[in-house]
């Protein structure tokens, strides 16, 4: 059995503190990673480009995902080389040295207990920050989907107002026409009865105002439309 031979044992040590250097490294690049996606989402919150980061969130989920993997692979190689010293420690050809292959494996054994701590509790909290940070983004994109609508509304209501302003204007204006007209039609029908030979004048004068009139209750309608539009819309 190739457990017998002393080299089988070096030479699984070997695997497993070329592992746990993998697994130091990858998780100093995993903890930072999670650390850069909470300083984007506050460079983001910041509004300033001079903090605009250098990666987007999108790009450190697929990092993040990729490394998640990456790492709990090396974990599982590290487990599996663990398992084979423990093995080994206990083939009856190595009794005499058992005692110090107990303490080499109880070593590597807490190496790996570390890091599988430090990765779950890096990956649950990068988790529950994109969690949080999500939800505070869709909160944030109603708040500002609400100012839009806001707006709207209060463009609505000036065009709504300007609209009113003009129809009464309008209507102040016919009604000073109107009295106007009142006292022309007065003066004309005192001169026809003391000049009869104008009356026909005075009738074309009457047929163009009865026009006017009409114009004018046109104009009021339109702008009467309108307002029901806007006011309805």
């Amino acid at each position: 059995m190739a457990g017998g031979n002393s080299n089988y044992w070096e030479d699984l040590r070997k695997q497993a503190r070329q592992l746990e250097n993998e697994l130091d490294l990858k998780l100093v690049s995993f903890s930072k990673l999670c650390t850069s996606y909470s300083s984007s989402r506050d460079g983001r919150r910041g509004d300033s480009s001079d903090t605009t980061p250098l990666l987007n969130n999108s790009t450190q989920d697929r990092m993040f995902d990729t490394m998640s993997v990456e790492i709990e692979q090396l974990l599982a190689k590290l487990t599996a080389v663990n398992d084979k010293m423990a093995e080994y420690s206990s083939t009856p050809g190595v009794t005499s040295l058992n005692a110090a292959l107990m303490h080499t494996l109880q070593r590597h054994r807490d190496i790996l207990q570390d890091y599988t701590h430090e990765f779950h509790k890096t990956k649950t909290n990068f988790l529950a920050l994109r969690e949080r940070e999500d939800l505070l983004g869709s909160v944030r994109k109603d708040i500002d989907g609400s100012g839009v609508n806001n707006r709207r509304t209060e463009l609505f209501l000036k065009e709504h107002e300007h609209l009113r302003n003009i129809a009464m204007a309008t209507k102040e204006n016919m009604t000073s026409q109107r009295g106007l007209l009142k006292s022309i039609q007065g003066r004309v029908n005192t001169l026809a009865n003391r000049f009869p030979a104008i009356n026909n004048l005075i009738q074309r004068i009457n047929l163009r105002k009865r026009r006017d009139s009409l114009i004018l209750g046109g104009v009021i309608g339109f702008c009467t439309i309108l307002l029901l539009l806007y006011a309805f819309h």
